[in-house]
């Protein structure tokens, strides 16, 4: 796959470049080429990103912070067997527990929330830093709901890192987190607040907590670039058209449409 010439593979971590020097030079040149594409793709088009780690793979296999990236790029294609496979792969490299919460993610992913509930009461889990700690209880909560188990998945999210005032990394999504639970309870109020501290951490946008808390609030947003000449006019002496066959089929089409694409929890699940 085309590499841009702004592309030199001096942008990677210090520690993937050290990965990389049990290559000869112009392979591992090559390989953090790719790597770059991986990072600078998998949000805005994460099959071109796993394209990319694709070949990366077929260059590299052996080094365990390739194995990753093409670990995290099949994880946002929701390929979530070949994600956990990666993933599996490359703590086998390193001998870190990094990647256990994601790991647990794909399991859910699979359709497996009891494996993803037994590895986040693993030894593992504790070996994780702060942010790995809380990222696994999201994982875990997930899990509960997948399982019908909503009240359990709210208890599963109050924590200290929750009740803190500080802004951590993981604050907005562990409110939002919450909020979306206690949404799906009945508890309005009490979602409407957390709604509202997820938006006061949530600098960067990771969430749509903002206009989760609009759409309780009852607050419609209009676009700014309709203009009056974009909104068709009715005229009095305008009379109802009646439907015709070919109107009540494609109605009836776009129902079937809508029907195919609901999926559980958003995730289309891969089989194992």
């Amino acid at each position: 796959m085309p590499i841009p010439e702004d592309v030199t593979g001096e942008e990677i971590d210090k520690d993937v470049r050290q990965e990389l020097q049990s290559l000869p030079k112009g392979l591992a040149d090559d390989v953090a080429k790719n790597l770059v594409m991986i990072a600078r793709l998998i949000d805005e088009d994460p099959e071109q990103a796993y394209g990319y780690a694709k070949v990366a793979l077929r260059l590299a296999s052996r080094v365990a912070a390739v194995r990753e990236a093409a670990g995290f790029a099949a994880y946002a294609n929701q390929k979530y067997g070949e994600a956990l496979a990666e993933f599996r792969a490359a703590r086998r490299m390193s001998g870190g527990v990094e990647l256990w919460p994601v790991m647990a993610d794909c399991e859910r992913g699979l359709g497996r929330p009891e494996k993803a509930l037994d590895m986040a009461g693993a030894p593992e889990t504790h070996k994780l830093d702060k942010a790995g700690q809380v990222e696994m209880r999201l994982v875990a909560a997930g899990a509960r709901r997948d399982m019908g188990q909503l009240d359990a998945a709210i208890v599963t999210l109050q924590s200290p890192e929750l009740a803190s005032s500080a802004v951590q990394p993981w604050t907005a999504r562990l409110r939002y987190a919450y909020a979306d639970a206690l949404l799906a309870a009945g508890r309005e109020d009490e979602a409407r607040e957390w709604f509202a501290k997820a938006v006061e951490s949530d600098k960067d946008g990771s969430t749509d907590a903002s206009d989760r808390l609009a759409e309780m609030d009852g607050v419609e947003f209009v676009d700014a670039l309709v203009t009056d000449d974009d909104v068709p006019v009715e005229h009095e002496d305008d009379e109802p058209r009646t439907p015709t066959d070919g109107d009540v089929d494609g109605d009836r089409e776009d129902d079937r449409d809508g029907d195919r694409e609901g999926v559980v929890d958003g995730r289309e699940r891969d089989e194992d």
